[in-house]
């Protein structure tokens, strides 16, 4: 039976209570924590030499795709009725509004420190010690729109932006193309601040604290920001329906790509399952 993910702003008292048990149940259990080290484990980048499944790479949308699956798959052995919300980030713009608030994702860092004190997720709860992915403290942080250097959430004409390129990514394929969906979508730009991370890289860093880098996991955020990035290829892929996961070969052995870039057809580690097997998730769940 095709389930159903909520905009978190459309979820009843009684989901978000439902939602959050079935997280921190995940985490008493010892499962949630394996998320954090199987994403620190394939968070490689341009300057990594080998195989790049995860970010700055063509197979960006169907890792996470099936990442977050495995997630929601664990949260609902614990109670089938519970589904991953999506954060509309072009909507849901203040610091004070959902998925903030103390019955969801608790609210921003305390300054200095940036460790978060409010909702189920804070430290002082005793249910959500970080210990995968950190290197100073055991404690969730947030620094929404950085205090120092402050950056804006991406707009909906952003997200526009990139849903509008008929291409879905390009050689090299990798963090320096300026055309295709994907990398539009990712977010890796040139320049620094805000002109560096765009779309969903500007969210990580927006987010700030525990989001930024290979632990980002360890912060429930990570969910609801890549459900609704899913969405996004999901519409990408109703509007533009004569285009489809690119490459469909792997680059050749005279590529610097060789060997580092999952084409359509691959295996998708840590899976074996390929980007065309996660194309259409359409009798698994659908967005509202």
């Amino acid at each position: 039976m095709v389930y159903v993910r909520k905009n978190v702003s459309k979820l009843t008292r009684t989901e978000r209570r439902r939602f959050v048990e079935a997280l921190l149940e995940l985490k008493r259990r010892g499962e949630y924590d394996e998320f954090v080290r199987v994403h620190i484990a394939h968070f490689t980048g341009d300057g990594d030499r080998g195989l790049r499944v995860a970010h700055t790479t063509p197979s960006f949308f169907p890792w996470h795709r099936k990442f977050t699956l495995d997630l929601e798959n664990a949260l609902r052995r614990i109670d089938s009725s519970v589904t991953v919300p999506y954060w509309d980030w072009t909507r849901d713009r203040k610091t004070t509004s959902l998925p903030w608030t103390d019955d969801l994702l608790g609210g921003n860092g305390r300054p200095g420190d940036r460790r978060v004190m409010t909702g189920p997720f804070a430290y002082g709860t005793g249910n959500w010690t970080i210990g995968t992915g950190v290197t100073e403290a055991d404690y969730l942080t947030r620094d929404l729109g950085r205090s120092r250097g402050p950056i804006d959430l991406p707009t909906k004409a952003d997200l526009n932006h990139a849903l509008a390129d008929p291409v879905y990514d390009v050689a090299p394929w990798n963090s320096t193309v300026s055309r295709g969906f994907r990398n539009k979508l990712e977010g890796w730009g040139r320049g620094s601040g805000q002109d560096s991370w765009r779309c969903h890289n500007r969210v990580h860093r927006w987010v700030g604290g525990a989001m930024v880098g290979g632990g980002s996991v360890n912060d429930p955020v990570f969910w609801l920001h890549h459900a609704f990035v899913d969405l996004q290829w999901s519409r990408w892929q109703k509007r533009h329906r004569n285009h489809r996961y690119l490459p469909a070969k792997p680059p050749g052995p005279d590529s610097d790509q060789y060997r580092r870039t999952v084409a359509r057809h691959e295996r998708l580690p840590p899976w074996d399952v390929t980007p065309d097997e996660l194309d259409d998730v359409s009798k698994i769940y659908r967005y509202v």
